[in-house]
């Protein structure tokens, strides 16, 4: 696949790269993820290549593209703008974890995204953890401005995915870990992202796109209960659980539920 780019409203240069023939879709992903993670990226991409034309890139401030600060969803929608109109002027849109979030921003925002899919979205609708998820969001910044990396990818694992510290010392020591602090500095912007629950749950009734929320079966109960929550407030969005997935989603599966909405064929679904 060839590298591109594209220039976002305030001038920031989003690199992606694009593959396959058909109609458009766009991936989008989440915390730590760049366009090669593998289920919002060019792997993903490979299996969908068949039927769709599927762009993947590097949000801002990784990878590839730009940055522009500060931070802001709006700007990241605006990113996503320029992505569809590079796709042709309308896309079909997958996110995946608070990538699912931005991209139902975009759709909240009236982007032409005939159809939307979100994969596990981490809806907070407590606004007392949502404000927790804020004071930490600029303890992350800082710890990132400040060189201490490692620190803030520490504490994303520990205190806002909750995974326990011996497995997080384990991964401090896998090849993978450098990736992970490369995008630390982006990881306070996700958490505000996700802290935006309420507020955006408000806001979904303007959401015009043909809509499908999906969870994992062997996710948290919490985690299952928030997303259902969402579904029901979109308007007409169908709801379907992935059996046996957790959020780290298996890409084939992730790749057939997607194939089957986007053509339009039946949902073997949970939920409406």
């Amino acid at each position: 696949m060839k590298l591109e780019s594209v220039k976002s409203a305030d001038g920031t240069s989003i690199a992606y790269e694009k593959t396959g023939k058909g109609p458009a879709l766009i991936l989008v992903g989440g915390a730590f993820c760049d366009r090669t993670a593998p289920t919002s990226g060019t792997p993903l991409a490979a299996l969908l290549a068949h039927r769709f034309t599927v762009l993947s890139y590097d949000r801002r401030g990784r990878g590839d593209s730009g940055d522009t600060p500060p931070s802001a969803v709006d700007r990241e929608v605006q990113d996503l703008s320029a992505l569809i109109t590079a796709a042709g002027g309308s896309a079909f849109v997958f996110g995946n974890s608070s990538g699912g979030l931005l991209a139902l921003d975009a759709a909240i925002q009236g982007l032409a995204i005939p159809k939307l899919v979100l994969y596990e979205p981490p809806v907070i609708l407590d606004a007392s953890r949502a404000k927790v998820f804020e004071a930490l969001a600029t303890q992350l910044d800082e710890a990132a401005v400040g060189g201490r990396r490692a620190e803030a990818v520490e504490r994303y694992f520990t205190q806002v995915m909750q995974l326990p510290e011996p497995a997080v010392a384990r991964m401090r020591t896998s090849p993978m870990w450098t990736g992970l602090e490369r995008l630390a500095h982006t990881l306070g912007h996700d958490l505000r992202i996700t802290a935006r629950g309420a507020q955006r749950l408000a806001q979904v009734p303007a959401v015009r796109s043909a809509t499908l929320v999906m969870d994992g079966g062997a996710s948290p109960p919490w985690m299952r209960e928030a997303i259902q929550t969402l579904a029901r407030a979109i308007p007409g969005a169908r709801h379907r659980t992935l059996e046996g997935q957790t959020h780290a989603v298996d890409p084939g599966a992730l790749a057939q539920a997607l194939e089957t909405f986007l053509d339009g064929g039946v949902l073997q679904a949970t939920g409406r």
